[in-house]
């Protein structure tokens, strides 16, 4: 058996032995000092015996209260004291110094309890051994005494520092369920309010087309059914999430990615023109990463990419008074950036600036909390170059491998 086996082995039964009942190791600690004590009674038996039955109550008089050492430290360690100066006075008993209780009970003392009550009790103690004991057996039961204590004080840093890593981690818990609960509600005020505005525009745009352009009003209403699906799909996988133990259906869909960005423009009800560029240049269209010069995202900032676009785009359909939008990636590797940017021209003369859809004011917020949560940053607010709004957000990329 090797030493790293000896140590998983103590590692273990100290495991088993925390996880008992207080009062059992308690009430077994009283036993064990008991039965050390009682020892030499029954091992020199025949050599002085029989011994004085008052020498075995002395004993079981200093043992006794170790099982309330830990509610009562101090009473237990007067009385295991009293008891322990007692054997020096009674006749016809083994020799030998009865000091266990009284060392385990000032250990107690010294973990459970308060500053100048343990200083007290230690000099007091210390004291009290060189009057009631010889010269020699008084420097003993100092060193014995001043050992316990520090021993008691070490297990009071233990115990106090286990139960800071322990609030730290309920904290770090605590911490980490908010943010998992802050993301659900994100991705459910993302679903939700994309597919419910869709519905909203398509909806009142599908009777004005149904009298003059049948084709029209059937594209409005199965893009109504599409974002209806889409948005019952996406709502079952998180309510996965939230309950674990229900199975996963075959409808869950992975977290969304920039490969999903056509899916995304096409069913929003807004004519989008898309463009990245590189440093190759400007490219017109839907070829996503992964091309010349382009490293690829982490999955979740790919996830925070789309559900930024989605928002944005829902920002338009609800408030812009417009059916166009640019939505354009610039891939910046000397900075180790992609940039996301969604802008619009604002209202069409004529036309009023807003829809009558509600909105939940939280957004924007979202938008920048999700740029934030990947390690970018977010900038939403009115175009400085025209009329229309702009969303910017600029997330990091993968390092170079």
């Amino acid at each position: 058996m090797t030493w790293r086996d000896v140590g998983a082995r103590a590692v273990r039964v100290r495991g088993r032995f925390r996880s008992l009942p207080p009062r059992a190791v308690d009430g077994g600690l009283a036993v064990l000092v008991a039965a050390a004590q009682l020892w030499p009674f029954a091992a020199r038996a025949g050599v002085g015996g029989p011994w004085s039955g008052w020498g075995v109550l002395v004993v079981l008089g200093s043992a006794a209260p170790l099982y309330w050492r830990r509610k009562h430290p101090v009473p237990v360690l007067m009385v295991s004291l009293a008891a322990t100066s007692g054997y020096d006075y009674v006749s016809h008993v083994p020799s030998q110094p009865v000091w266990y209780a009284a060392l385990v009970a000032i250990h107690s003392v010294a973990e459970r309890s308060g500053r100048w009550v343990r200083h007290t009790v230690v000099v007091t103690t210390v004291l009290g051994s060189f009057v009631l004991a010889s010269s020699e057996s008084g420097l003993r039961m100092s060193v014995l005494c001043v050992a316990a204590y520090a021993l008691g004080r070490a297990a009071a840093s233990g115990r106090v520092h286990a139960e800071r890593l322990e609030r730290e981690r309920q904290a770090e818990t605590e911490k980490a369920a908010l943010a998992e609960r802050a993301r659900i509600a994100r991705d459910m005020h993302d679903i939700l309010s994309h597919a419910v505005s869709l519905m909203v525009v398509q909806a009142e745009a599908g009777p004005v087309a149904l009298a003059t352009d049948p084709a029209r009003a059937e594209r409005a209403f199965d893009a109504i059914a599409g974002a209806g699906r889409d948005a019952m799909a996406q709502l079952r996988g998180i309510l996965e999430v939230l309950d674990p133990d229900r199975a996963p259906g075959p409808e869950r869909a992975p977290q969304p990615t920039l490969a999903d960005l056509p899916v995304l423009t096409a069913g929003s009800g807004l004519t989008v023109e898309f463009a990245q560029t590189d440093g190759s240049g400007p490219t017109v269209g839907y070829p996503l990463p992964g091309g010349a010069g382009q490293r690829p995202l982490a999955p979740h900032v790919e996830t925070a990419a789309f559900r930024i676009a989605q928002e944005a785009l829902t920002n338009i359909v609800r408030h812009a008074g417009t059916d166009r939008a640019r939505l354009h990636l610039h891939w910046q590797e000397d900075r180790g950036i992609v940039q996301l940017d969604i802008t619009d021209d604002g209202a069409a003369a004529g036309r009023r600036p807003a829809r009558s859809l509600p909105s939940g004011g939280h957004g924007l917020i979202n938008i920048r909390e999700r740029a934030r949560s990947c390690g970018g940053t977010a900038e939403c607010g009115p175009r400085t170059d025209g009329p229309g709004f702009r969303v910017r957000a600029r997330l990091p990329l993968l390092p170079p491998s």
